[in-house]
Order: structure tokens, then sequence, then C-alpha cells
């Protein structure tokens, strides 16, 4: 069965795509989605303690976002944006985006004294480019990269680049269980934003369990799908990890599994494709998994997620998990953004929450 792409488009007004965080994360506001009785309820997150149980278990990407955007300067004088995208397999060497890319040719430098210099390796057909770096001091790019790096925000979040607007990006485009030795993500997680360390002292309290993975978070999650199906779309790969501890907890019978963020789903989903049960050692590997309905799912009973754009392979995933191995959940997507754009929902990374039930 084909779907076209245009199934899954919406018109979005403008103003409705976050351009800051709400003043306290766990105010976001939070549209419920109950699967079973075909209805919506309006919350804030803060609420959330109210639909999870003693028993459930939370699955969450630990990724921490890398603050990947560094500026620098040709020999010529003239400015280099290097976005780090992952590290390549030689030492010292990463794929990133340069930007002029046509003045930055195989061979080409650029640096900024006298933190790094970098000279251009290879490129892609797809514009990436695999660079070479050495720093001053032997110092690790990473720590190059948190020490004079910008925050890689979405191309929808617009900035002037002040003072104030890098500590609150700084601040808030992380999640507050982000695990600082896993700088692997170029846009975070965006479903966990929500979450305040007063909040899941409340869940667990409550007898919620966590369980933590680790999927690194690459540029082709805001790639829109622009082939006439969306089986037409080339999937993007993304690398992710699960510990022992939490491949026991998704394969263990009895928990509500909950997803917090389309990116756990895939790791999850993708894992559980995979192997029959647990491993006796932590797991890592590369996905395409293309998660769209008519799919089912094999991990994950409740799922956490943002407002997603149009045309986007989360907002595919978000329609099979409303009614998974069927279609109709393609139908009942553009319901519920309909009713949340009519009462001025906040969409995108920065913007409000879902949970699906």
């Amino acid at each position: 069965m084909s779907l076209r792409s245009d199934l899954f488009d919406y018109a979005l007004p403008a103003h409705l795509i976050a351009q800051t965080p709400a003043a306290r994360r766990d105010q976001s506001r939070l549209l419920v989605v109950d699967r079973r009785r075909h209805a919506t309820a309006h919350h804030v997150f803060a609420d959330l303690p109210d639909f999870l149980r003693a028993g459930d278990v939370l699955f969450r990407n630990n990724a921490a976002v890398l603050p990947a955007r560094l500026l620098a300067h040709r020999p010529t004088g003239g400015q280099v944006e290097c976005f780090l995208l992952r590290p390549a397999e030689a030492a010292n060497e990463w794929w990133c985006l340069l930007r002029p890319g046509r003045r930055l040719p195989p061979g080409a430098t650029f640096a900024r004294a006298p933190a790094f210099t970098a000279t251009v390796v290879a490129k892609e057909a797809d514009g990436t480019a695999r660079v070479a770096f050495t720093t001053a001091g032997g110092e690790s790019l990473v720590a190059v990269a948190h020490r004079l790096g910008q925050v890689p925000l979405p191309p929808y979040v617009h900035r002037r680049h002040t003072e104030g607007e890098r500590r609150l990006d700084r601040e808030r485009y992380q999640t507050v269980y982000a695990d600082p030795a896993q700088p692997v993500a170029v846009a975070a997680p965006t479903a966990g934003l929500h979450f305040t360390p007063e909040l899941l002292g409340r869940l667990s309290a409550g007898g919620v369990r966590f369980a933590d993975l680790t999927l690194h978070v690459g540029l082709g999650t805001f790639r829109p799908i622009m082939a006439e199906t969306i089986e037409q779309h080339p999937m993007h790969q993304e690398v992710y990890e699960l510990p022992v501890a939490t491949q026991r907890r998704l394969c263990a019978a009895g928990s509500r599994r909950i997803a917090v963020g389309t990116t756990t789903v895939r790791a999850a989903e993708d894992f559980l494709a995979n192997h029959a049960g647990p491993l006796e050692r932590p797991y890592r590997a590369e996905t395409g998994l293309f998660i769209h309905p008519p799919s089912a799912f094999r991990g994950v009973d409740v799922l956490i997620t943002n407002f997603h754009q149009p045309r986007s392979t989360l907002l595919c995933l978000v329609a099979a998990f409303l009614a998974p191995g069927s279609t109709d959940g393609i139908g009942w997507v553009r319901e519920i953004y309909a009713e949340a754009i009519a009462r001025e929902y906040r969409f995108f990374s920065y913007g409000d929450a879902m949970l699906i039930l």
C-alpha cells in the first residue's frame, strides 16, 4: 500500500511556531489523547503523574546536545560556519556541514585561532564534509565546542544571537537528564524538555521507574518528505545505544512502557525487531527504521511527544501510534492537530506536548 505524502501535510500559522520555551519546563501545555475512548483532554505537563501509575517504566533518550555550530575563518579572512555532525572513524576527524561549502573543497583550510585549525579531507554528494582538526594543546574538539560553539537550534527558531538568547538556549535546549558523557545529538530529544527534577521526583515517588537509552539525533530528523509517496522517502540513519538494564526492562512483561519522544520509540522498536530478548552486553546499532501507518508496535504502550512539522517522518510515526496496524491514525492525527491549532498550542521543538494513552 502506497501512502501519499500530502496526507501528512497541514497548514500551521507562523505565530504558533514556538520561538522560546515556556517560562517553566513543566508548565507547557499537554494534550492528552485516550485511544481507547477516542477522546482528547487539555492539561499542563505538570499533570503527567495523574496519567501514569506505579510499575510504569519511562524510557527516555539521555543524549546531550553538543554546541555544534563553530564559527571560524578561511586564510583569506572569509567567515566559515562549521556544523559538527558526528565523529569520523579516523582520530580527530568529524563529518560536518560547511558554509560556504562551495568555497571549501578538499584541501581547503579554516581556523579559529588559537583554538583549532581544520582541513577539509573529503566531500560527499550530500554536501557533508570530512574535516581533520588540530586543537591547541591537544584539547578535545568536544571540549572546544562546549567552550566556543553555539547551540544548533532548528531552522524554524530564529535568533539575533544575543548573550541572553545564548544563555537561554544552552540551558533549555537540553533535557535535565541529559548525560554529559553522551554529547552526541545535533538536535534535542524535545519531548524530554518538559521534565523538571521535581516532576521526575514526583513520578519516582509514585512508583514510576526510569530506563535510559541514547539515540544520536541527526539532522535527518528535520528533513521533510519531498517524495510523492512516503515509501519513496530515503530514511535517515541514526546510531543508538541500549544498556543491558534498559534492554531487560524493554523486554519485561507486565509493565506499561512509556516512550519519551519519537527518538526513544525508534530505538526501542528497532531493537525489538532484531532481538527476541535482552542481550548480556550493551547494544549499539544504526537504524534506518521508518515507522508509518500501518506499522504495529512491539515495545511502546504510551507515547509522550511534541507537535511535529508537516510532511515529517515524525508525524508519520505519531499517526501510526494512534491506530497501530491500520491507516486510521492518519485522519485522526489531522483532527488532533486541527484542534491543537484552534486552541493555539505551541508547536515544534520549544512547543507544547502530547500524551497518547
